[in-house]
């Protein structure tokens, strides 16, 4: 999921008008550097829209929701395989972040558009008006010095461009419960070291990047450092009777030779 890290689509982007005022905004796009390319009026629509989305291209269209979802709709795979569609009104005033919104970045690469166009972000949940608070879930070799944590923490975290000031708690596996690194780094930026068993990590096991088989012999479950910080940072959410974990993984499991480190995501009041 997400792939959600630093979201840079701009260099692989395309943006879509339909009209003349869309096509300004749409000019306006690609001077700022929000997209490569810019296309008005494809003919056939459907056709020239549809080719771009199946190879991968991040695409913002300016039109309605209507056209962008019928236009779509045959060539809709995933979350995990579609790119990042976003759908602007012709005046600039509203982002909204169609298709790929954790997995794809399309979340967070509305939220740098908006900001560029001084326009109102638009996600279809209540995160919007919430604050985000960031987790650090973290693995390693016994006897892992504080140096080399600290370093690969401050490496993960810049792919999402956050700092060591944005992190809440590090969390990791109980059997870590006493790595002398991981607690000396808690210690020194403040913060909580919480520990969960493999038990409890499995819970969070679809929402994995990649799950190992290697992991899971040796400690019991697919993965330490990714869900470790979706355990850590998540809330329990109810929707039509079906309990879910409302946090999201904004960075995928990042290593060196001794350490892995992932970033977990979820909003509170």
């Amino acid at each position: 999921m997400s792939q959600t890290v630093k979201v840079d689509h701009s260099q692989s982007a395309a943006v879509i008008s339909l009209t003349a005022q869309g096509a300004e905004l749409a000019d306006r796009l690609v001077k700022l550097g929000a997209a490569i390319q810019h296309q008005h009026k494809p003919k056939p629509f459907a056709d020239a829209v549809q080719t771009l989305f199946k190879s991968s291209t991040p695409l913002i269209l300016i039109c309605a929701t209507g056209i962008a979802v019928r236009t779509l709709a045959p060539v809709l795979q995933d979350k995990y395989h579609d790119p990042a569609v976003l759908v602007l009104d012709e005046d600039g005033q509203f982002v909204i972040p169609l298709l790929s919104g954790h997995e794809g970045g399309a979340n967070e690469w509305s939220r740098q558009i908006a900001e560029q166009l001084k326009a109102q972000h638009v996600i279809t949940s209540a995160q919007n008006y919430l604050k985000p608070s960031y987790v650090i879930g973290m693995g390693c070799e016994r006897h892992c010095p504080k140096s080399v944590l600290k370093g690969l923490l401050v490496e993960t975290l810049a792919k999402a461009d956050l700092t060591i000031k944005h992190v809440s708690a590090i969390a990791s596996i109980d059997v870590k419960a006493d790595e002398v690194g991981l607690i000396e780094l808690a210690n020194e930026l403040n913060i909580p070291f919480l520990t969960y068993p493999a038990v409890t990590l499995r819970k969070v096991e679809d929402q994995l990047s990649y799950k190992s088989e290697i992991v899971f012999k040796e400690v019991g479950c697919y993965g330490v450092a990714e869900a470790a910080a979706l355990i850590c940072a998540s809330h329990s959410v109810t929707v039509n009777g079906v309990t879910a974990n409302d946090a999201e993984l904004l960075v995928p499991k990042h290593k060196n030779k001794q350490a892995t480190c992932a970033v977990a995501r979820c909003y509170k009041s």
